[in-house]
């Protein structure tokens, strides 16, 4: 681990665009830490923060299939490319889609097997309005929530969640099959609980070293609440007091004794796929979901800034953090506190807002640049 006096800090410089969503073609340069992106809505300010996201693992901020982000006038294909700038070096990550649906990954103009390559040159985290109502939702959508936590730490996360999701697929439908070969289940159920429980423990693990990172600078005079996180589930339950390998055992053996039970539900019902984030308001302390809609969405942002701190201090590499559409959540006084808490990340920062007034304090500070459809220039 890097201490704070050698922790890189990457700038993206350059982002072009070929054919991605709204964008034709798009060449822009940045120059500064904090790069604010205002205009009317539908004008493509979130489609610029979701080329950026793709540089992550997954399917970026909206969570799109990769041919959805193709221009709906274009050839089929896009093609996205960052220029990043670390410490004085610069590299160029490169990120494409062909007419004939072939993902292309580069870095350096050097073919990458895919955007897990792109976690040695930047670490992207987001938080988008569709994300406001994550404490009163669904738990597949925390369950996301902290699979993201987990991935921004760990690159490799969410390929072992995908094998988790593919294994357990793979035994509902040899469950509704009624497979009479006992064996098919007993692989899938062996590789289910070697998945599950890396899952579960990368999730335990990160959780873990962000409880320690919030109770280490818990200010209950912040705008921004510190949250008291816990994850729910008999996985991580057993994981905190057993150790993993006694644990998966019980798994398997808690797979095979649940099968007339999964396939009358039609699905498997023990599992990290099961689990939930469970989010207190550490003032209060009380559960996240009880607060007001206020309340909510500043424990989030102090939520994310936790883990974008987690981030810089586990990796030695400070993250590019993109914020859609949050500043016009806040107040004066909480906005302002929120650009200085962001200053202090040492990450880049890109926010966007219909409003540029929201942005008028961050005059110097930040690039200020108009969107208009297909365009992007200063203001």
């Amino acid at each position: 681990m890097m201490t704070a006096a050698t922790r890189i800090e990457p700038r993206v410089r350059r982002l072009t665009l070929g054919d991605f969503r709204s964008y034709p073609a798009l060449d822009c340069r940045f120059d500064s830490g904090m790069i604010a992106l205002f205009g009317e809505n539908g004008a493509g300010k979130t489609n610029l923060l979701e080329a950026l996201s793709l540089f992550s693992p997954g399917r970026g901020l909206r969570r799109a299939e990769l041919a959805e982000c193709a221009r709906r006038d274009g050839a089929g294909g896009f093609a996205a490319s960052i220029e990043v700038e670390t410490n004085g070096a610069a590299s160029q990550l490169g990120h494409g889609l062909t007419p004939s649906g072939e993902r292309l990954y580069r870095i350096d103009r050097t073919p990458a097997s895919s955007a897990r390559a792109f976690a040695d040159h930047v670490r992207v985290l987001w938080l988008t309005p569709a994300m406001d109502g994550l404490f009163s939702g669904a738990a597949g959508d925390r369950r996301r929530f902290l699979d993201r936590l987990a991935l921004g730490i760990d690159a490799e996360h969410g390929a072992r969640a995908n094998r988790l999701e593919r294994a357990l697929r793979n035994r509902n439908r040899l469950l509704e099959e009624a497979v009479a070969d006992r064996r098919w289940l007993d692989a899938a159920e062996r590789e289910i609980a070697a998945i599950g429980i890396a899952v579960a423990a990368a999730r335990c693990e990160t959780v873990s070293r962000l409880v320690a990172l919030i109770s280490a600078g818990r200010d209950h005079a912040s705008p921004f609440p510190w949250a008291d996180v816990t994850i729910e589930g008999e996985l991580e339950r057993r994981l905190a007091v057993e150790p993993a390998l006694a644990v998966e055992e019980w798994y398997r053996l808690e797979l095979a004794a649940s099968r007339r039970r999964d396939a009358a539900a039609g699905r498997t019902l023990i599992g990290p796929q099961a689990s939930d984030l469970a989010v207190r308001h550490g003032p209060k302390n009380e559960a996240a979901r009880a607060c007001s809609t206020g309340e909510q969405k500043a424990l989030l942002m102090g939520l994310t800034l936790a883990h974008a701190k987690l981030v810089g201090v586990l990796n030695g590499q400070a993250p590019i953090l993109l914020l859609d559409e949050v500043a016009a959540h806040f107040d004066v006084n909480r906005r302002e506190a929120l650009y200085q808490e962001l200053q202090g990340l040492g990450g880049q920062i890109w926010m966007t807002g219909a409003d540029p007034a929201l942005f008028e304090p961050l005059r110097g500070r930040a690039d200020m640049l108009l969107v208009t459809p297909g365009r992007v220039r200063r203001a």
